[in-house]
């Protein structure tokens, strides 16, 4: 018996159609036998030689962090011949491949669906970590997505993008809805929306006459946007604040006839006092009605609307508005806390809505008027990871004098001259980004093999591709007529074109973003000095690469009045993807392709030992230069006993750095009621999965987990690279 056989079953591969098998080492010994049977005696490689082979890749196999594809091994395959000196041989070899692969390419999709469907295709099972994958609605999005990659690389994009896409160089975000005209995320209008009236689903929807229909609306509202685009929204809870003094006076009304009817007092001590009682019960049905609605709807793409609620008390006027803002807040903070019940009827942490709340003047200190809803806000994200923080403070810094959320999780619309509103503030709300291209940076290091001319000159390269890819993004939105989506483009939540109108226009002069993606920042450095960027003179390096893509921003907005934008991609399965691909290119650098992952944007590395206060302080310098978004964090051990110290934290946020949260564990096991963390652990094949500590179980869906992916709450695990990055992470508190 083979060596290497018995570790081979051991280990795993990833078939094209994205289903993981076992490794077995004695197809590769049939497949060369098979092309060397083809050849004259003379050329033949001998039995032994063919077995060296196939044990020499069974090796490589076997010491390989991550599933193998198969495309990779044939690649393994190819070289062991010609090792061999085997030509001829690989020549028969490579021309078989050939045509299969030409066979295949004629249709690319049936396989990838019927893996799909039979629940086998483990690369887009653990694509989202907020999608189950077994579910129909899922499923339809998953298979049209098959689809839409198959037009997109064959069809719609220049080849030279798709390779490098493919290779792990650049990453053309979602594909699967490029074949589509739909936008990434957006900022919902939802003042214009619910003051002017709307239409959802050819019905007209007025402006509402209470707080709770306001709520009832607005979810309606954010349930059709999602349907229509594939990235994150947001709306401000200040858009609904003008609903509950409608409600307030609805409200006396009614307590007034109540009391004349009943023969009453009219004393207005007693009225106010029954007044505000039912109001804030209205309240608390109207926030009631937004968290589950949001989280218990399913938009066409097979999950629950991905929507940020803004929470900014000075986003209204001083006085009754603004103290009307801080009871919907104190409410919301107050059900989120609470969390919702699963089907067990146990109180779990949903994924959304993402919850960002902002510190100011008047919430920052233990005696400013709103600090009670700060220590609400504490203790909400101890307990459920939201809200996440922006400090009015370093924002005003850094635009313009304005504070305003981003489109999703991280995704910042840029200040813009252009667009201002009719008093003359700055415009954001109805704007939105077309979508984003990512550049590998660990890949423009490795392939300068650390010479820093040699860097300089391939990363403007590579910029230009990210450009031309863009460029590709924004072509493709060219030419959208209104109606093919009319609650953005026609209804108010982005605008209000006409039938028929395109949406060109809103393509141009800052109206909308387009980003720019960065990754691996740390790695990149630890391969250029051998040092991760927070060492002195890597830190210097690291800046000068971030003004690079600032400047290249810049000058492509100049040249085509495009609003171009540097931003920290919060990248999910293509942590996983460009690890691997990087291993294929340069294989295994310590420090720079020795892990699963590779780190989120400008990122310290999850396994560096540093101080929550050192981390928020050293990311801040590199966060002002991703002004289309990003966010930084701090992993944090339970903090529900320490509210003090969360507290601290937020205050050091406020003084430092734009925009971060805090890293807490939310777990809860089904089998034995265990609600501490529940642990990565390694199976024997290497495999990293979820293990309860105190019972065991390793069935994911007998366990709740609640994990920060990058930026928002992931709830239906994660691939394997993903899982390493999150098994990594240290403490920073």
């Amino acid at each position: 018996m083979r060596r290497y056989k018995e570790v081979a079953v051991k280990t795993r591969i990833i078939k094209r159609n994205g289903k993981e098998v076992d490794f077995d080492v004695e197809k590769i010994t049939n497949a060369i036998s098979k092309a060397n049977d083809e050849m004259d005696r003379i050329h033949q490689l001998s039995e032994y030689q063919i077995e060296a082979i196939a044990d020499t890749i069974a090796q490589e196999v076997e010491k390989s962090t991550h599933a193998v594809h198969v495309e990779d091994i044939q690649d393994m395959v190819e070289t062991g011949i010609m090792e061999m000196r085997g030509y001829e041989v690989a020549q028969k070899y490579v021309r078989y491949r050939y045509k299969r692969e030409l066979k295949r390419k004629s249709n690319t999709t049936d396989n990838g669906i019927l893996a799909l469907l039979e629940h086998i295709n483990e690369e887009v099972k653990q694509e989202n970590s907020n999608k189950n994958p077994i579910i129909n609605s899922t499923q339809r999005d998953y298979m049209a997505g098959e689809v839409s990659k198959d037009l997109s690389k064959r069809v719609l994009l220049p080849e030279e993008i798709v390779q490098a896409h493919e290779a792990g160089i650049i990453h053309f975000h979602d594909t699967d809805y490029f074949a589509q005209k739909e936008h990434n995320c957006d900022l919902i209008n939802l003042e214009d929306m619910l003051q002017n009236g709307t239409v959802i689903s050819e019905t007209m929807i007025e402006k509402p006459h209470s707080f709770f229909t306001a709520c009832n609306v607005t979810t309606q509202i954010v349930a059709q946007v999602a349907s229509n685009q594939y990235g994150g929204q947001s709306f401000t809870l200040a858009h609904l604040a003008p609903f509950v003094d409608i409600s307030r006076k609805k409200i006396r009304k009614n307590v007034i006839e109540e009391r004349k009817e009943c023969g009453e007092s009219l004393d207005e001590a007693i009225i106010s006092k029954v007044t505000e009682r039912r109001l804030k019960d209205e309240i608390k049905s109207g926030i009631q009605t937004i968290q589950y609605q949001l989280i218990t709807l399913m938009t066409c793409n097979g999950q629950a609307p991905f929507v940020t609620m803004f929470m900014y008390l000075d986003e209204v006027p001083e006085g009754q508005t603004r103290d009307d803002l801080a009871l919907i807040i104190e409410e919301v903070l107050i059900q989120r806390m609470q969390g919702v019940k699963n089907e067990k009827g146990v109180w779990i942490t949903p994924a959304f809505p993402k919850l960002i709340y902002v510190l100011d003047e008047d919430n920052i200190t233990e005696d400013s008027k709103y600090w009670y809803l700060t220590e609400l806000a504490a203790k909400c994200t101890a307990k459920r990871l939201v809200p996440d923080y922006i400090s009015a403070k370093i924002m005003r810094q850094l635009k313009k004098g304005c504070v305003y959320t981003c489109m999703g999780c991280r995704s910042f619309l840029t200040v813009e001259e252009s667009q201002k509103n009719p008093d003359g503030s700055y415009k954001f709300y109805g704007r939105f980004n077309q979508g984003v291209v990512t550049i590998n940076l660990v890949d423009v290091a490795c392939s300068s093999e650390g010479d820093m001319e040699k860097f300089w000159e391939i990363l403007d390269e590579r910029l230009e591709l990210c450009h031309r890819a863009l460029r590709c993004r924004h072509e493709r939105l060219l030419g959208t007529v209104s109606d093919v989506a009319p609650i953005l483009w026609q209804n108010g939540a982005l605008a209000r074109l006409k039938k028929g109108e395109t949406i060109d226009k809103l393509l141009y002069g800052g109206y909308s973003t387009i980003s720019l993606g960065y990754a691996g920042l740390n790695e990149m450095c630890v391969r250029m000095y051998g040092e991760p960027h927070t060492h002195p003179e890597a830190k210097e390096f690291a800046l000068k690469v971030m003004q690079r893509l600032n400047d290249k921003c810049n000058e492509w907005k100049a040249a085509e009045n495009i609003s171009y934008s540097v931003y920290g991609t919060p990248m999910e399965s293509t942590t996983y993807k460009f690890s691997k691909c990087l291993q294929k290119r340069f294989g295994i650098i310590k420090g720079v392709t020795d892990k699963n992952y590779i780190t989120n944007s400008y990122h310290v590395h999850v396994s560096e030992e540093i101080d929550a206060f050192s981390k928020l302080k050293f990311e801040s310098e590199f966060q002002k230069l991703s002004p289309g978004g990003a966010i930084s964090y701090v992993e944090v051990p339970n903090m529900q006993n320490n509210i003090p110290a969360v507290l601290t934290v937020m205050k050091f946020i406020y003084d430092n750095i734009m925009y971060a949260e805090l890293n807490t564990k939310s777990d809860y096991c089904e089998c034995c009621g265990y609600d501490g963390e529940i642990k990565i652990v390694e199976e024997e094949s290497g495999k990293l999965v979820w293990e309860c500590p105190n019972c065991g179980n390793r069935d994911q869906s007998k366990m709740s987990v609640a994990r920060r992916t990058c930026g928002y709450i992931g709830t239906q695990f994660w691939n394997q690279g993903r899982t390493q990055e999150i098994k990594d992470r240290v403490l920073h508190l």
